[in-house]
């Protein structure tokens, strides 16, 4: 046996940490990761714009790969730290756990509660410099991630902060760039930046924030004096509103900053997206429990109050007042607690009633304005409808139960199971088609993977209400699969498997199935997608046998680069998973070990909504807008062409095998 003693124990020192395991600090090394560097830096400057300090961010992607963000704010402190003795600059930028944010001297509110955030960007960067205009100066210092002896020192300040100016301005200037050695790809995404952009924007009304990028000439300013009544009208746009505007409350209670804006529309689902301190929190938690109650219990008192409600009518639940709601609610607070590891719920249980206050006060105040009398009936209205519904599917559920137990035998035939019974190793494939689940059936590994195949597409759940969603066969076999139940009935303890996995052809229907049953687990099992249970199969595109070889491709690019080099081989195109055999399935889609799969993640859920509207809702044009503008018409016409050649040559070859038959 080895030895190991005090000499074996490593005392990893400054930044060396977040270099050695950069996915504690900033969750993954991919483009989610990427940005998660400048997500830092932007909220630095906007938690000084937040607590009143300044009114304005650049934020810049320049042609060299740097990122740049300028604020107006009061600028990183200057002056040497009485213990550490070096300057403010250089404890932001070296220390982890180190800022101005553990205390409430200085920043009200804050979105950064760790103090890790400029220093772990300082220590995943090439080189970082940081420019400070404070009291007519200007102060510059620099840092880098220096190579010394077979190891990288991170974030190393290579010049010293020093005055080298005078200056009008006042804020904090920080460009970095990004760490290839760390980073797969260092390239910033001008879409992801822009819609985080906005989304901030949004979330401070009357702030300015510009962003420019320099590599494709680019330019956007953002500034939003309606704050989160333009962020509601902007989530309405695609759908049909109940009325105009949207309703907007705004108050504090005990150092509780509350804001809120709701608008109804013509869909069945509800979008609320909450935020503190402009962290968003899609998990909800104590404040939307607040909000949500208000909501329900001034619905009634209005309804009551105007004889909406009769005795024939069915009694109204918190659900039916949220059916068709699009909400922002955002609120500022000190000592922020989050549940969990993912940190996107909040925990304070003070939160709860301080939004329930400020809610109720403010609604009820609004519907009792005779002026607003109306959007209160349209609001009765569309709840009772609502309500009848929920009725209806509950009875709909009721009567299946009792004919055929979704849990039970109603899976009997349809589902293959696996032996195992450990929620946490087991997963279930959800295949398109008997064919393609016939082969995964035989080549899965039984104990722990199971085969759920679908005989026809499911219901596009964005277009339908949730009881004609419970009658489609195809959903209400997934529903019983996987255990956990929907809406506000479900519980992740219950479910079954720890993988879902959804397994469709590598074409058209394959596609549209993959986002039904995305749009489908996105509005009534969200916390399945939250929590890391969905997933998409990645079975291969092509097979190139050469030599007595089998290669399999998952992308264009691939074939490519294994063709270039490799002679005499024959090329197969799966078109379908019922193409493959069932040990070249588990081969290459199916076995743990050599398998690759798309997990599905949720970053940003108001774009998802949006996006999920867009394509999946009853409105056409919004699809059609998004076609025009993006689509690449010249490459279609291509591939298009391609399209009729290689039918011609198909065709061609048929009519010389033809005459060949008749000829013989």
């Amino acid at each position: 046996m080895s030895s190991y003693d005090s000499k074996d124990l490593i005392v990893l020192e400054g930044l060396d940490a977040v270099r050695m395991r950069p996915g504690m600090y900033i969750g993954t090394t991919g483009p989610k990761g990427l940005h998660h560097l400048l997500w830092e830096i932007i909220d630095n400057a906007i938690d000084e714009i937040a607590n009143g300090y300044g009114n304005k961010v650049v934020v810049t992607l320049h042609k060299d790969g740097t990122a740049s963000v300028l604020d107006n704010g009061r600028g990183i402190p200057v002056s040497p730290h009485p213990k550490l003795k070096v300057s403010g600059v250089e404890v932001v930028f070296t220390q982890l756990h180190a800022g101005g944010k553990f205390g409430d001297a200085n920043y009200k509110y804050s979105g950064g509660l760790h103090g890790v955030g400029a220093s772990v960007t300082n220590a995943l960067s090439r080189y970082l410099e940081v420019n400070v205009y404070k009291d007519g100066k200007k102060y510059y210092a620099r840092f880098e991630s220096i190579e010394k002896g077979g190891k990288i020192h991170s974030g190393v300040p290579v010049e010293r902060l020093k005055e080298v100016g005078n200056t009008t301005l006042k804020g904090t200037y920080v460009r970095f760039l990004p760490d290839d050695r760390v980073f797969k790809d260092i390239k910033f995404d001008y879409n992801t930046v822009l819609e985080r952009l906005k989304e901030t924007a949004f979330l401070n009304k009357g702030v300015h924030i510009e962003l420019i990028d320099e590599r494709i000439n680019k330019q956007e300013t953002l500034c939003y004096e309606g704050g989160i009544r333009d962020y509601v009208t902007s989530l309405t746009m695609d759908k049909k509103p109940l009325f105009v505007p949207p309703i907007f409350i705004e108050n504090e209670i005990e150092d509780t900053f509350v804001s809120l804006s709701l608008q109804y529309v013509d869909s069945y689902t509800e979008s609320i997206f909450s935020y503190v301190n402009n962290i968003p929190t899609p998990e909800g938690g104590t404040h939307e429990v607040g909000f949500k109650t208000a909501l329900t219990k001034v619905l009634n008192d209005f309804a009551k109050k105007h004889n909406l409600i009769k005795d024939k009518d069915i009694a109204f639940i918190g659900d039916d007042f949220r059916e068709g709601l699009v909400a922002v609610l955002s609120i500022k607070m000190k000592n922020v607690q989050f549940e969990g590891q993912t940190k996107t719920k909040l925990g304070n249980v003070e939160a709860r009633a301080r939004v329930e206050s400020v809610c109720t006060q403010g609604l009820t105040e609004f519907f009792a304005s005779k002026k607003n009398e109306n959007v209160g009936n349209a609001i009765i209205e569309k709840a009772k409808g609502a309500a009848r519904v929920r009725a209806a599917a509950k009875r709909a559920k009721d009567l299946t139960r009792a004919k055929n137990s979704i849990e039970g035998s109603m899976l009997i035939g349809k589902l293959a199971n696996c032996t195992s019974k450990n929620a946490d190793i087991n997963e279930v494939f959800i295949v398109e088609g008997d064919s393609a689940g016939g082969t995964a059936k035989q080549g899965r590994d039984r104990y722990f993977q199971a085969i759920l195949p679908l005989r026809g597409k499911p219901l596009n759940s964005e277009k339908k209400r949730i009881d004609q969603v419970l009658a489609n066969e195809e959903i209400r076999t997934i529903i019983g699969a996987i255990g956990t139940g929907i809406g506000e009935d479900f519980k992740l303890e219950n479910l079954k498997y720890n993988k879902i996995i959804i397994l469709s052809d590598a074409d058209q229907d394959g596609m549209h199935i993959r986002c039904i049953l995305l749009t489908f687990f996105f509005r009534y099992m969200r916390p399945l997608i939250t929590n890391g249970n969905i997933y998409v199969g990645m079975p291969p595109l092509y097979m190139v046998e050469t030599a007595g070889k089998q290669i399999y491709c998952y992308s264009d690019e691939e074939l490519e680069e294994i063709t270039k080099n490799t002679k005499n081989y024959t090329i197969q195109r799966y078109k379908g998973l019922g193409e493959m055999s069932a040990e070249q399935l588990w081969t290459t889609t199916m076995d743990p070990s050599k398998r690759s799969m798309m997990r599905v993640t949720l970053e940003d859920a108001v774009l998802a909504d949006k996006e999920i509207t867009m394509w999946m809702g009853d409105e056409v044009g919004p699809r059609k807008d998004y076609i025009n503008r993006n689509a690449n018409f010249n490459k279609l016409d291509t591939f298009d062409k391609d399209l009729k050649k290689d039918d011609k040559s198909n065709a061609d070859k048929n009519i010389k095998a033809k005459q060949k038959k008749e000829s013989e």
